[in-house]
């Protein structure tokens, strides 16, 4: 009872059905329009469809709904199918609506003979008006009227090329008063003109995606057919065209879209922000595509987690960020590197260090029973964060000041003695004595110290470049917020330190390893990353410091 009480209410619709015997084994499907990059709000949709059929031992169709080749490109099909396979997901039949276009021509056909649609010469503006208000109903013109036979005959002139484009368009004749706007008289094909990435030149007709859809999902024997809630008024002409035809009576059911905070979800302002220079690229890790995330470091783990935990419902709402982020935070602290990188460096010279170099060993990761030591290498010289370090440190400052001992990560406890200026007044270079008993692992000192800092041996230290992303909005909701979205863009998006010393180690460490960076932050090698010039992505924050700023 526990297991039933838990489904969401899909799953519970499924669960019925196939304890009806309705059907054997279900088989969903993820059908992408191929203008655009997946983003975060696909992965949802992606979960629940692939998670549906894994839960009930059914299977996934990937079908690119590709009726529009204005805005259609292979690269895109290319990227959609890198995205699903990083995220997990293997779907069992790789589909196109194009596949389908000569059955699709066939079932518009067999309307036509039934009486059921007809080819009309208004324009887009003059069907807009005939079609009424919510409140008024709509009105025919004479081309309803048209014989079964002028109507075949057209629509074989429309698919051999004989008209312009929007000179003609095939209508379903349905209903007029329908006080569902959708079902008077909708659109089932129109003409473009123009080059397919699939079917090149041969077709000049495309039908419209909800002719294109219901019909395909049919052609594939799709049980469940999961779309968002726009596509509620939708769904009418779903069943009408399956109906009339007569075919599998595939079924479709709505959910609520994933909105989120900070963010935009909407493809055609994603490649404005693209077009416009907002951001690098489809990529950019500020971006809420999946290959964005996936550049910036985010796991397909913590991306699948955080779509279960938001789980599946009937109403629109909004997701605050910061959940991904902890669902990302969460995932990074089980599996990330322990590494040193210093950002603002100052030197710090260990006055009665006596070696040329020893080599200390660290842990990698401290959540990983497994994860073993690395070796880092420990001289007289040492670069240290410049905010380590107080001239006058205050009352509960635990790191270095004149006087003031801490612990060296992984190697030994130090004591500050004095430090260097610059002619501007700006600390250069702190003297420290050492207690060489104090050494990690083996400390037989005595000495308490609360402070603990991180370092990097400055003849072994490697130059290293950070991106430092934030939110790419300032706003919670850009896209309704007053003005022009892109006016919101947050100018703080990036942060670039363009030099910083980290421990010999990353250069060694695989392109694919993620890394915690003491103190810093959770960090990712970026694509344009190499050995002369690492360059590496934070991906997200220790802590949520976004939170504690609104706050202030």
């Amino acid at each position: 009872m526990s297991d039933e009480k838990s489904l969401n209410f899909i799953e519970e619709i499924i669960s019925q059905d196939l304890a009806a015997g309705k059907y054997k084994s279900i088989l969903t499907r993820f059908p992408p329009e191929p203008n655009g990059y997946l983003h975060i709000g696909h992965a949802k949709s992606i979960s629940l469809n692939f998670g549906l059929a894994e839960k009930f031992g059914g299977a996934t169709n990937l079908r690119f709904d590709d009726t529009n080749p204005v805005t259609e490109d292979t690269e895109y099909v290319e990227s959609i199918k890198a995205d699903l396979k990083w995220l997990g997901f293997n779907w069992i039949k790789e589909c196109y609506a194009s596949d389908y276009f000569d059955q699709l021509y066939a079932f518009a056909v067999q309307l036509i003979e039934k009486g059921l649609a007809y080819v009309d010469d208004s324009t887009a503006e003059e069907i807009a008006q005939q079609k009424g208000t919510p409140t008024v109903p709509g009105t025919g013109n004479a081309y309803r009227n048209r014989s079964i036979q002028e109507n075949l005959e057209l629509f074989a002139a429309m698919k051999a090329g004989q008209f312009g484009d929007g000179e003609k368009v095939l209508r379903a004749k349905i209903d007029l008063a329908s006080p569902n706007m959708h079902m008077r008289d909708p659109l089932l094909y129109r003409i473009k003109k123009v080059h397919h990435h699939r079917t090149g030149d041969k077709w000049c007709i495309y039908p419209m995606y909800d002719f294109a859809h219901g019909q395909s999902d049919s052609i594939e024997n799709i049980t469940h057919s999961i779309c968002t809630l726009e596509f509620i008024p939708h769904r009418a002409l779903y069943d009408w065209c399956i109906e009339q035809l007569g075919i599998f009576p595939s079924k479709q059911y709505e959910f609520a879209r994933l909105n989120m905070t900070y963010t935009v979800m909407s493809k055609r302002k994603l490649l404005q922000l693209v077009q416009e220079g907002h951001v690098q690229g489809w990529d950019d890790p500020r971006m809420p595509t999946i290959s964005g995330m996936r550049r910036r470091g985010y796991t397909a783990e913590s991306i699948r987690d955080f779509c279960d935990r938001i789980g599946i419902a009937k109403r629109e709402n909004y997701i605050d960020l910061s959940l991904l982020e902890f669902c990302v935070r969460e995932h990074l602290n089980k599996i990330a590197q322990r590494r040193m990188v210093v950002t603002d460096p100052i030197k710090l010279v260990i006055t009665n260090y006596d070696q040329d170099e020893e080599l200390l060993h660290s842990e990698n990761n401290p959540e990983d029973p497994n994860g073993g030591t690395r070796p880092v290498p420990f001289s007289k010289e040492l670069w240290i964060q410049k905010d380590d370090f107080m001239e006058e440190p205050t009352k509960k400052y635990f790191r270095l000041g004149p006087g003031l001992s801490v612990r060296l990560k992984s190697a030994y406890i130090i004591e500050c003695e004095g430090f260097d200026k610059d002619d501007a007044g700006n600390v250069t270079t702190v003297y420290a004595k050492y207690f060489p008993e104090s050494k990690s692992g083996s400390d037989t000192s005595g000495i308490h110290v609360k402070g603990t800092l991180h370092w990097v041996s400055a003849k072994h230290a490697i130059p290293v470049e950070l991106n430092e992303y934030d939110r790419l909005f300032n706003v919670e909701d850009p896209s309704n917020a007053e003005g022009d979205f892109k006016s919101y863009v947050n100018p703080h998006s990036l942060h670039s330190v363009t030099l910083a010393w980290g421990e010999p180690a990353l250069l060694t460490d695989a392109l694919e390893s993620r890394f915690q960076f003491l103190r810093k932050g959770y960090f990712y090698q970026d694509i344009n990353s190499s050995k002369d010039k690492l360059v590496f992505n934070r991906t997200v924050t220790l802590k949520d410091t976004w939170a504690k700023e609104q706050k202030k």
